[in-house]
Protein backbone atom coordinates (compact mmCIF):
# COMPACT_ATOMS: atom_id res chain seq x y z
CA UNK A 1 0.00 0.00 0.00
CA UNK A 2 1.15 3.23 -1.21
CA UNK A 3 1.61 5.03 2.50
CA UNK A 4 1.51 8.63 2.21
CA UNK A 5 -2.04 8.07 0.14
CA UNK A 6 -3.09 5.64 3.38
CA UNK A 7 -1.85 8.47 5.77
CA UNK A 8 -4.16 10.85 3.65
CA UNK A 9 -7.33 8.85 4.13
CA UNK A 10 -6.28 7.98 7.66
CA UNK A 11 -6.52 11.58 7.88
CA UNK A 12 -9.35 12.69 6.37
CA UNK A 13 -11.34 10.29 7.56
CA UNK A 14 -10.46 10.01 11.62
CA UNK A 15 -7.98 13.11 11.60
CA UNK A 16 -4.86 10.50 12.71
CA UNK A 17 -2.47 8.80 11.49
CA UNK A 18 -2.65 5.22 10.61
CA UNK A 19 -0.63 3.86 13.84
CA UNK A 20 -3.36 5.76 16.06
CA UNK A 21 -6.14 4.14 14.07
CA UNK A 22 -8.28 0.70 15.46
CA UNK A 23 -8.29 -2.24 13.26
CA UNK A 24 -11.70 -1.22 12.07
CA UNK A 25 -10.79 2.64 11.02
CA UNK A 26 -7.62 1.05 9.31
CA UNK A 27 -9.31 -1.51 7.31
CA UNK A 28 -11.67 1.48 6.14
CA UNK A 29 -9.05 3.59 5.47
CA UNK A 30 -6.59 0.82 3.67
CA UNK A 31 -10.05 0.53 1.06
CA UNK A 32 -10.35 4.37 0.94
CA UNK A 33 -6.74 4.42 0.43
CA UNK A 34 -6.87 1.59 -2.26
CA UNK A 35 -9.51 3.32 -4.30
CA UNK A 36 -7.27 6.66 -4.55
CA UNK A 37 -4.48 5.04 -5.72
CA UNK A 38 -6.12 3.15 -8.68
CA UNK A 39 -7.72 6.22 -9.55
CA UNK A 40 -4.41 8.16 -8.84
CA UNK A 41 -2.27 5.58 -11.11
CA UNK A 42 -5.78 5.35 -14.05
CA UNK A 43 -5.28 9.44 -14.23
CA UNK A 44 -1.07 9.09 -14.11
CA UNK A 45 -1.21 6.51 -17.21
CA UNK A 46 -3.84 8.91 -19.18
CA UNK A 47 -2.52 10.57 -22.26
CA UNK A 48 -3.47 13.59 -20.98
CA UNK A 49 -1.07 13.00 -18.01
CA UNK A 50 1.75 12.51 -20.21
CA UNK A 51 2.01 16.02 -21.55
CA UNK A 52 1.94 17.67 -18.37
CA UNK A 53 5.19 18.13 -16.86
CA UNK A 54 5.51 19.59 -13.34
CA UNK A 55 7.97 22.43 -12.60
CA UNK A 56 10.72 21.30 -9.72
CA UNK A 57 9.54 24.78 -7.82
CA UNK A 58 6.18 23.46 -7.41
CA UNK A 59 7.11 20.06 -5.43
CA UNK A 60 9.77 21.82 -3.52
CA UNK A 61 6.29 24.28 -2.63
CA UNK A 62 3.94 21.43 -1.60
CA UNK A 63 7.21 19.60 0.39
CA UNK A 64 8.03 22.88 2.33
CA UNK A 65 3.54 23.17 2.96
CA UNK A 66 3.79 19.60 4.61
CA UNK A 67 7.68 19.97 6.31
CA UNK A 68 5.88 23.72 7.99
CA UNK A 69 3.57 21.54 9.81
CA UNK A 70 6.32 20.44 12.14
CA UNK A 71 8.78 22.03 14.91
CA UNK A 72 11.33 21.23 13.89
CA UNK A 73 13.41 17.93 11.71
CA UNK A 74 13.69 15.60 14.06
CA UNK A 75 10.23 15.85 15.04
CA UNK A 76 9.54 15.69 10.97
CA UNK A 77 11.93 12.69 10.47
CA UNK A 78 9.77 10.93 13.28
CA UNK A 79 6.30 11.57 11.27
CA UNK A 80 7.72 10.39 8.25
CA UNK A 81 9.23 7.17 10.13
CA UNK A 82 6.16 6.46 11.79
CA UNK A 83 4.40 6.49 8.68
CA UNK A 84 7.20 4.67 6.26
CA UNK A 85 7.84 7.36 4.57
CA UNK A 86 11.31 8.66 3.86
CA UNK A 87 11.86 13.04 2.21
CA UNK A 88 11.77 11.24 -1.34
CA UNK A 89 9.14 9.20 -1.08
CA UNK A 90 7.43 11.95 0.24
CA UNK A 91 8.14 14.16 -2.47
CA UNK A 92 7.53 11.45 -5.00
CA UNK A 93 4.04 11.09 -3.88
CA UNK A 94 3.65 14.83 -3.67
CA UNK A 95 4.48 14.73 -7.20
CA UNK A 96 2.51 12.23 -8.28
CA UNK A 97 -0.69 14.21 -6.28
CA UNK A 98 0.29 17.35 -7.73
CA UNK A 99 0.27 15.61 -11.59
CA UNK A 100 -2.99 14.56 -10.92
CA UNK A 101 -4.17 17.33 -9.40
CA UNK A 102 -3.19 19.52 -12.41
CA UNK A 103 -4.30 17.10 -14.87
CA UNK A 104 -7.74 17.67 -13.55
CA UNK A 105 -8.13 21.15 -13.77
CA UNK A 106 -6.96 21.13 -17.53
CA UNK A 107 -9.88 18.31 -18.11
CA UNK A 108 -12.14 20.29 -16.15
CA UNK A 109 -11.09 23.74 -17.65
CA UNK A 110 -12.75 22.49 -21.02
CA UNK A 111 -16.08 22.17 -19.68
CA UNK A 112 -18.92 24.27 -20.97
CA UNK A 113 -19.32 27.30 -19.77
CA UNK A 114 -22.77 28.61 -18.16
CA UNK A 115 -24.99 30.53 -20.26
CA UNK A 116 -27.13 33.35 -19.27
CA UNK A 117 -30.08 31.45 -20.17
CA UNK A 118 -29.37 28.61 -17.97
CA UNK A 119 -28.60 30.99 -14.98
CA UNK A 120 -31.55 33.18 -15.76
CA UNK A 121 -33.79 29.30 -15.58
CA UNK A 122 -31.75 28.42 -12.69
CA UNK A 123 -32.69 31.63 -10.98
CA UNK A 124 -36.26 31.60 -11.85
CA UNK A 125 -36.25 27.39 -10.87
CA UNK A 126 -34.79 27.90 -7.57
CA UNK A 127 -36.07 30.94 -6.07
CA UNK A 128 -36.32 29.67 -2.54
CA UNK A 129 -32.39 29.41 -2.63
CA UNK A 130 -32.03 33.54 -3.04
CA UNK A 131 -35.16 34.37 -0.37
CA UNK A 132 -33.44 35.56 2.75
CA UNK A 133 -35.98 35.35 6.30
CA UNK A 134 -35.87 38.14 8.04
CA UNK A 135 -33.27 38.76 10.83
CA UNK A 136 -32.33 40.25 14.11
CA UNK A 137 -30.06 41.61 15.46
CA UNK A 138 -30.23 41.05 19.31
CA UNK A 139 -27.98 41.27 22.64
CA UNK A 140 -29.28 39.87 25.79
CA UNK A 141 -28.80 40.03 29.58
CA UNK A 142 -29.22 36.42 31.14
CA UNK A 143 -29.91 36.02 35.08
CA UNK A 144 -29.81 32.25 35.53
CA UNK A 145 -32.53 30.43 38.07
CA UNK A 146 -30.37 28.14 40.64
CA UNK A 147 -32.51 26.89 43.57
CA UNK A 148 -28.84 25.81 45.25
CA UNK A 149 -27.60 29.69 45.60
CA UNK A 150 -30.51 32.25 46.97
CA UNK A 151 -29.41 34.86 44.94
CA UNK A 152 -30.46 32.97 41.92
CA UNK A 153 -33.74 31.42 43.35
CA UNK A 154 -36.42 32.14 41.17
CA UNK A 155 -38.06 35.05 43.19
CA UNK A 156 -34.35 36.64 42.93
CA UNK A 157 -33.03 36.10 40.05
CA UNK A 158 -36.61 37.43 38.38
CA UNK A 159 -36.59 40.45 41.12
CA UNK A 160 -32.66 40.97 39.85
CA UNK A 161 -33.85 40.79 36.10
CA UNK A 162 -36.33 43.32 36.79
CA UNK A 163 -33.92 45.62 38.29
CA UNK A 164 -31.55 45.98 35.31
CA UNK A 165 -34.61 46.11 32.97
CA UNK A 166 -35.32 49.00 34.93
CA UNK A 167 -32.05 50.87 34.53
CA UNK A 168 -31.94 49.92 31.12
CA UNK A 169 -35.38 51.76 30.29
CA UNK A 170 -33.66 55.18 31.84
CA UNK A 171 -30.77 54.48 29.33
CA UNK A 172 -30.37 51.89 26.92
CA UNK A 173 -27.20 53.01 25.97
CA UNK A 174 -25.96 51.29 29.35
CA UNK A 175 -26.83 47.85 27.65
CA UNK A 176 -23.25 46.87 26.95
CA UNK A 177 -21.94 47.70 30.72
CA UNK A 178 -24.94 45.93 32.00
CA UNK A 179 -24.49 43.47 30.45
CA UNK A 180 -20.86 42.85 31.30
CA UNK A 181 -21.43 43.02 35.02
CA UNK A 182 -24.56 41.46 35.57
CA UNK A 183 -25.29 38.68 32.51
CA UNK A 184 -24.30 35.15 33.89
CA UNK A 185 -23.91 34.67 29.89
CA UNK A 186 -20.25 34.34 27.88
CA UNK A 187 -21.76 36.88 25.61
CA UNK A 188 -21.69 39.23 28.66
CA UNK A 189 -18.05 39.99 27.11
CA UNK A 190 -19.00 40.65 23.98
CA UNK A 191 -21.84 43.37 25.24
CA UNK A 192 -24.59 40.63 25.61
CA UNK A 193 -24.47 40.49 21.36
CA UNK A 194 -25.90 37.38 20.02
CA UNK A 195 -25.66 38.28 16.66
CA UNK A 196 -28.04 38.42 13.77
CA UNK A 197 -30.43 35.63 14.37
CA UNK A 198 -33.49 33.88 12.09
CA UNK A 199 -36.49 32.42 13.67
CA UNK A 200 -36.05 29.33 15.26
CA UNK A 201 -32.55 29.65 16.47
CA UNK A 202 -33.23 30.62 20.14
CA UNK A 203 -35.28 29.30 23.02
CA UNK A 204 -38.82 29.69 21.62
CA UNK A 205 -39.57 31.98 23.96
CA UNK A 206 -37.10 34.60 23.38
CA UNK A 207 -37.86 34.03 19.42
CA UNK A 208 -41.29 34.74 20.14
CA UNK A 209 -40.30 37.72 22.10
CA UNK A 210 -37.92 39.09 19.51
CA UNK A 211 -40.01 38.70 16.59
CA UNK A 212 -42.71 41.37 18.42
CA UNK A 213 -40.12 43.77 19.21
CA UNK A 214 -39.73 47.06 16.87
CA UNK A 215 -36.15 47.86 16.20
CA UNK A 216 -34.05 49.36 18.88
CA UNK A 217 -36.38 48.25 21.42
CA UNK A 218 -36.09 46.42 24.85
CA UNK A 219 -38.34 43.43 25.71
CA UNK A 220 -40.00 42.81 28.88
CA UNK A 221 -37.99 40.07 31.03
CA UNK A 222 -38.70 36.59 29.55
CA UNK A 223 -38.17 33.33 31.54
CA UNK A 224 -37.07 30.47 29.76
CA UNK A 225 -35.66 27.24 30.70
CA UNK A 226 -32.60 28.94 31.98
CA UNK A 227 -33.59 31.42 33.54
CA UNK A 228 -34.38 35.41 33.09
CA UNK A 229 -33.38 37.39 29.78
CA UNK A 230 -33.86 40.91 28.84
CA UNK A 231 -33.56 41.06 24.58
CA UNK A 232 -32.64 43.99 23.07
CA UNK A 233 -33.49 44.31 18.95
CA UNK A 234 -30.91 46.12 18.06
CA UNK A 235 -31.72 46.34 14.25
CA UNK A 236 -34.40 44.64 12.04
CA UNK A 237 -32.92 43.11 8.79
CA UNK A 238 -36.75 42.84 6.60
CA UNK A 239 -36.93 39.40 4.29
CA UNK A 240 -35.66 39.96 1.20
CA UNK A 241 -35.20 38.58 -2.23
CA UNK A 242 -31.95 38.56 -3.95
CA UNK A 243 -32.29 39.85 -7.67
CA UNK A 244 -31.16 38.27 -10.91
CA UNK A 245 -29.00 40.53 -11.57
CA UNK A 246 -27.60 40.19 -7.74
CA UNK A 247 -27.19 36.35 -7.67
CA UNK A 248 -26.06 36.30 -11.41
CA UNK A 249 -22.32 36.20 -10.22
CA UNK A 250 -23.01 33.38 -7.98
CA UNK A 251 -25.18 31.00 -10.10
CA UNK A 252 -22.31 31.41 -12.83
CA UNK A 253 -20.21 30.32 -10.41
CA UNK A 254 -22.22 27.40 -8.93
CA UNK A 255 -23.33 26.08 -12.37
CA UNK A 256 -19.56 25.90 -13.48
CA UNK A 257 -18.45 24.24 -10.67
CA UNK A 258 -20.99 21.70 -11.63
CA UNK A 259 -20.02 21.55 -15.36
CA UNK A 260 -16.32 21.59 -14.41
CA UNK A 261 -16.93 18.31 -11.87
CA UNK A 262 -19.04 16.68 -14.62
CA UNK A 263 -16.27 17.41 -17.36
CA UNK A 264 -13.62 15.32 -14.65
CA UNK A 265 -16.64 12.64 -13.83
CA UNK A 266 -17.42 11.76 -17.48
CA UNK A 267 -13.49 12.02 -18.47
CA UNK A 268 -12.74 9.65 -15.36
CA UNK A 269 -14.87 6.97 -16.48
CA UNK A 270 -13.85 6.59 -19.61
CA UNK A 271 -10.53 6.12 -18.20
CA UNK A 272 -9.46 2.14 -18.77
CA UNK A 273 -9.09 0.10 -15.71
CA UNK A 274 -5.78 -0.87 -13.76
CA UNK A 275 -4.81 -4.25 -14.99
CA UNK A 276 -4.49 -6.60 -12.56
CA UNK A 277 -0.59 -7.20 -12.55
CA UNK A 278 -0.29 -3.17 -12.42
CA UNK A 279 -2.41 -3.12 -9.02
CA UNK A 280 -0.52 -6.01 -7.53
CA UNK A 281 2.83 -3.83 -8.58
CA UNK A 282 1.44 -0.59 -7.23
CA UNK A 283 0.49 -1.48 -3.93
CA UNK A 284 3.58 -3.35 -2.83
Amino acid sequence: MNPYILLRAALALFKKSPSELTPQQLAQATRQAQKEHELEQRVLNSVQAAMVIIPAAEIKDAYQQVRSRYEDEATFAVVLADNQLTVDSLKDALHRQVKVHTVLEKIAASADKATDVEIELFYYNHLEKFNRPEQREVAHILISINPDYPENSRACALQRAQEVRALLQQDIKQFADLALKHSECPTALQGGLLGTVGRGKLYPELDKALFELAANALSEVVESEIGFHILWCKKIHPAYTMSLKEAHSRIRQSLQDRYRMQKQRQWLASLPALSPQVKEHDYV
